[in-house]
């Protein structure tokens, strides 16, 4: 007998009032049997539980018998469907055990709690596999946030990532992906799926139009499409780095996706991290992978713990970004 499925139990009951055994068994997903069961340990265990026999008859409890387990607020409700993707469930083990406790979970909710609580299943995503490199920043998800919950489309000012241009799109909303700590707005333009990383956003406004989504398609199955796109695209540019063993823990934890080869051991032979710089004891050499030469900028944040070693043209790109940065910093 699952304790999981006597909470499920109790928590029907405190939440419907008596319902038959039937209507539990259903919910329950088990036999009338395993109910009258079920009914019987928790008796045993002390809580006030009843059968009422005839037409109108059921299981109850006695009145005023309350547990304080649903006594969420709206936002915790809410928060509660927030959900991981199917994969990491998966990974874990957990793919099926996590709809079950959901939709016990779901049953058991006052009923004004429901809809948010399932709105809030199909419109937020969180995928905790670290994609792109960098801290994840602080952004504004307000209208982005409104526009998903309020099925309006959307209209954006988005700085690409690419190249830097700007450009203003009107937008049909899925939904808002925490990929890592990144936050992307998934979206339909022009009828053609996209992702929108929330920290390139410049301006966004929720339109008076309602969304117009593709029917029978949802946040996970977008994601899903985009995501795969993105993790099968071939990296064409391979980087060799020289980085100082010192930080090669963090450097790591950051490039982790990019490497191209099995990491090194950040606490190997040869070095504390503060060995001259013609020393390479104090280095560990690791290839690397992008998809382009401007994807290994963000190596310029390491300074001089971190030097690329080839290919010549992505040294020259990046002495040429970091001569313009201290042009940009140099006093008059």
């Amino acid at each position: 007998m699952k304790s999981d499925r006597l909470l499920a139990f109790l928590l029907l009951l405190q939440t419907h009032g008596q319902l038959s055994a039937t209507d539990l068994a259903e919910r329950l997903e088990v036999s009338v049997r395993t109910v009258f069961r079920d009914m019987e340990a928790l008796s045993a265990a002390g809580v006030p539980v009843y059968a009422e026999r005839g037409r109108n008859g059921g299981i109850a409890l006695v009145p005023g018998y309350r547990t304080d387990v649903t006594g969420l607020t709206a936002d915790e409700a809410r928060a509660l469907f927030v959900l991981l993707t199917d994969r990491t469930h998966a990974d874990l083990g957990l793919g099926q055990a996590i709809g079950s406790a959901l939709r016990k979970v779901m049953a058991a909710l006052p009923e004004a709690h429901r809809g948010a609580a399932d709105l809030v299943s199909r419109r937020i995503l969180v995928d905790p596999v670290r994609w792109r490199t960098g801290p994840a920043p602080a952004v504004d998800l307000g209208d982005m946030q409104a526009a998903v919950f309020d099925d309006r489309r959307l209209r954006l000012r988005y700085r690409r990532g690419e190249n830097g241009e700007v450009r203003t799109y009107t937008l049909d909303p899925y939904g808002l992906v925490d990929k890592a700590g990144i936050w992307y707005l998934v979206a339909d333009h022009r009828g053609a799926p996209r992702m929108f990383r929330a920290d390139r956003v410049i301006f966004a406004q929720v339109a008076e139009e309602p969304v117009r989504r593709r029917k029978g398609v949802e946040l996970a199955d977008v994601w899903d499409e985009l995501r795969r796109q993105i993790d099968e695209a071939p990296a064409d540019v391979g980087v060799v780095v020289r980085v100082r063993r010192g930080i090669l823990g963090w450097f790591l934890r950051l490039h982790q996706a990019d490497l191209a080869g099995p990491p090194p051991e950040a606490g190997a032979a040869g070095g504390d991290g503060n060995s001259p710089e013609g020393d390479d004891e104090g280095w560990a050499v690791l290839e690397l992978r992008f998809r382009a030469l401007g994807a290994a900028r963000p190596l310029l944040a390491f300074g001089t713990d971190v030097e690329v070693v080839s290919p010549p043209e992505l040294r020259e790109e990046l002495a040429r970004v970091a001569t313009d940065i201290a042009s940009l910093y140099r006093a008059e």
